[in-house]
């Protein structure tokens, strides 16, 4: 079932490069589940997709970021990435609360916004206790929505604003959620490869914010020990540190560029079927109850969008 879903999301991401194969993918699993349902006899390779090969696809993504690239946008492209992305993910979380959202969404939103999209979501719920499935649908719910009207909204405010195509670039791989997002972006704009690096920049993060997270909800646990969980998350999860393993990897410069073009269709190809399981347990009737997870999305990628926007005005 999952290969199939996989399938689907590859032709249609053909016909609508704008929508990633992943973000495709878990719309495929959370339709799958409203109307026909998802029996038991799948349910134990769709919770294997959903973790062992999630895990793999996130490691996989290390591959495609050499860090002498990254290096290589200077140290004022870098500073507004750094800074656009801690204050997004610092802030977020505070506002949910301010809203009423659980701890889980608002932990969620924050990643997705202000990382990398559907992956970082995937990857903080696999490395933390505090969310669920439907704490997942609201945050991957919001960076389909929004980041898909960033792909016109993004360009359009960049000319009506007087930025140049260096600007533009560097502002949408800040600021879009999702690489192909950003890499739509670049392609209608003429600044594909700056659009693409810059945002590689900002997935280099989800190790260290996921790991950070992971040793605070440590403490916190210790501090505040609730009964009946024994459950505590890992310093650094094991693919977390094997993305980072496959960071140091490639930018060694070793790999054969047969293998650096081909990762980034194997990682598509994972992390669709990753997500297609776990789309299959959204429940679509509580997410659209969901307003308030949709309005801090929306204050996320205002905080993201206008921080990385004054950095690139002042430094870029």
């Amino acid at each position: 079932m999952a290969a199939l879903a996989v399938v689907f999301a590859l032709l249609v991401n053909r016909v609508v490069p704008a929508l990633s194969p992943a973000v495709i993918a878990v719309l495929s699993g959370t339709a799958l589940a409203a109307s026909a349902g998802v029996g038991g006899r799948l349910r134990p390779g769709l919770a294997f997709v959903s973790r062992r090969v999630l895990r793999v696809a996130v490691a996989l993504l290390g591959l495609q970021i050499a860090v002498p690239q990254v290096l290589a946008l200077g140290w004022q492209t870098l500073a507004v990435v750094a800074v656009a992305t801690g204050v997004t993910f610092t802030v977020t979380p505070r506002i949910g609360r301010l809203l009423g959202l659980t701890r889980g969404t608002s932990l969620l939103i924050a990643t997705g916004v202000s990382i990398c999209g559907a992956a970082a979501i995937a990857a903080m719920r696999e490395s933390t206790d505090v969310s669920d499935d439907d704490d997942a649908a609201g945050a991957l719910g919001v960076v389909v929505l929004y980041g898909t009207a960033s792909i016109v909204l993004v360009p359009l405010l960049a000319a009506l604003i007087g930025l140049s195509p260096t600007q533009l670039g560097v502002w949408a791989g800040a600021a879009v959620h999702e690489v192909a997002q950003v890499a739509a972006i670049g392609a209608a704009s003429g600044v594909l490869a700056g659009a693409v690096t810059v945002k590689l920049g900002r997935v280099v993060l989800l190790a260290p914010i996921v790991a950070l997270t992971s040793h605070r909800l440590r403490r916190l646990q210790d501090a505040a020990p609730r009964p009946g969980r024994t459950r505590r998350p890992p310093v650094m999860p094991l693919f977390v540190a094997a993305f980072l393993a496959m960071v140091i990897v490639r930018s060694t410069g070793q790999i054969p560029a047969a293998v650096t073009d081909a990762v980034p269709q194997v990682t598509n190809v994972l992390m669709a079927a990753a997500l297609f399981g776990l789309g299959t347990g959204i429940d679509v009737r509580k997410l659209a109850k969901g307003g308030r997870a949709v309005l801090l999305g929306g204050i996320a990628t205002g905080i993201v969008s206008t921080v990385s926007l004054a950095g690139v005005a002042l430094l870029v």
